[in-house]
């Protein structure tokens, strides 16, 4: 019993280390351009392309994104309506603010708590947790959810998805300013 315990504390601290490891630094960033301006970015009507992909890589969802968003002072509202490849459909409404320093906090209805975020140079870096239904269930997930200003109408956005430490997939999206 013992040995089982070792083994498994053992198991868990390297996942623990290894994801740790993996993180990257917002700093890096700082002296890229074009520079990112959240609320000038977010503001009007987006359109997004994305996929989700399991550890494997492969193609499980694909996904369009209409976004309409707008701001008023420092807070942000993100109107983000899906349409799956499957027909199917979802909302999810951000709430932001725009905090000194570059940082934000989102909520939304599907969110638990509340996503903290930084933007410097062209990237946005921010973290939150999911209650993402699957089947019968729902399961509360972290994102690691980073964007890259490409021009003024392109930004890129990888997100890592993971539960207990352990990565499950990763969003990919591209977001379109019209």
């Amino acid at each position: 019993m013992k040995r089982r315990l070792l083994l498994a504390s053992t198991a868990l601290s390297s996942v623990w280390a290894l994801t740790g490891c993996a993180s990257q630094d917002i700093e890096a960033y700082a002296g890229q351009q074009p520079v990112l301006d959240l609320p000038q970015y977010f503001n009007g009507t987006l359109d997004a392309y994305g996929v989700f992909t399991d550890r494997s890589g492969a193609v499980v969802k694909r996904f369009t994104v209409l976004m309409k968003c707008h701001w008023v002072g420092n807070e942000g509202t993100l109107d983000e309506s899906f349409t799956y490849a499957d027909g199917t459909t979802q909302q999810r409404i951000w709430h932001l603010t725009q905090l000194p320093g570059g940082r934000y906090t989102g909520r939304a209805g599907d969110v638990v708590g509340e996503a903290t975020g930084q933007s410097l140079g062209n990237t946005f870096h921010w973290n939150y947790t999911l209650s993402l239904p699957v089947g019968d269930k729902v399961y509360d997930v972290q994102f690691d959810d980073w964007m890259y200003l490409m021009t003024d109408q392109v930004m890129l956005n990888k997100a890592t998805m993971r539960k207990f430490g352990v990565r499950l997939g990763e969003v990919t999206l591209s977001f379109v300013k019209r």
